[in-house]
């Protein structure tokens, strides 16, 4: 058993170097926005070891920067990461009945979109130590990319900062663009959103605040979406 743990480890930190570089790569631009909102790079280091999730980060500080309440940024950050509930409920029928909850729970805490693709991929039952070794090249590149980030931003002259934060909105343009081609509702709402988006900041700026504003508009298009086109399961 010893063994198998071993290799698996090796095995999954194997594949998960080239995920932790591309994380590097990420964070370091989100580090750009976070060192804007104002956290050092402790701080920001240990908000992305705790919420590896691009979104959902990225969501949280553009709230920070708006002042939003505790209870926004909660919600927000909720919202943004919800998918990652459904890829952990699915990893969990990967396991074999004898696997201990601990694990379980372990593996859970870093569910990203790409360690969801090399799990899922993996045949037979899933070894924790499988992902365990995954987690070891994703967490410190995307923690150690942010506080980089913010380091570099705190160097930098502004001119350069911001001509890097710029890629902040190629980051956002490389979540939303990939769905938004292959599915022309997701598409849809996502021009939708824009649209309601700069409505509300014209019409309601000074009345309900930024983050309250992004919770309503998100639940009230994706439900909407929900409602009118349901995905149909595939047989």
């Amino acid at each position: 058993m010893l063994k198998e743990n071993r290799q698996a480890l090796a095995e999954g930190f194997r594949d998960g170097i080239p995920i932790g570089l591309g994380y590097f790569v990420v964070s370091f631009t989100l580090g750009i926005l976070a060192r804007y909102v104002g956290l050092t790079p402790f701080q920001g280091f240990l908000a992305s070891l705790l919420n590896n999730a691009s979104a959902g980060e990225y969501v949280g500080f553009t709230l920070i920067a708006a002042h939003a309440p505790y209870l926004e940024i909660a919600i927000m950050t909720f919202i943004a990461n919800a998918r990652y509930l459904l890829m952990s409920t699915v990893v969990s029928q990967k396991f074999s009945p004898n696997t201990p909850f601990y694990h379980r729970i372990l593996v859970g805490f870093d569910i990203t979109d790409e360690i969801f693709g090399i799990t899922i991929a993996r045949k037979g039952w899933l070894n924790p130590f499988y992902n365990y070794g995954a987690m070891l090249t994703a967490l410190p590149g995307w923690s150690i990319g942010t506080a980089l980030g913010i380091i570099a931003g705190n160097i930098l002259p502004p001119s350069a900062v911001s001509a890097l934060s710029v890629a902040l909105y190629g980051m956002f343009i490389a979540i939303i663009i990939p769905p938004a081609r292959k599915d022309k509702i997701v598409a849809v709402c996502v021009v939708v959103s824009f649209a309601a988006s700069f409505l509300a900041e014209t019409f309601l700026s000074g009345i309900i605040s930024a983050g309250t504003r992004t919770i309503f508009l998100t639940i009230l298009i994706a439900g909407a979406a929900a409602i009118l086109f349901p995905v149909k399961d595939k047989q």
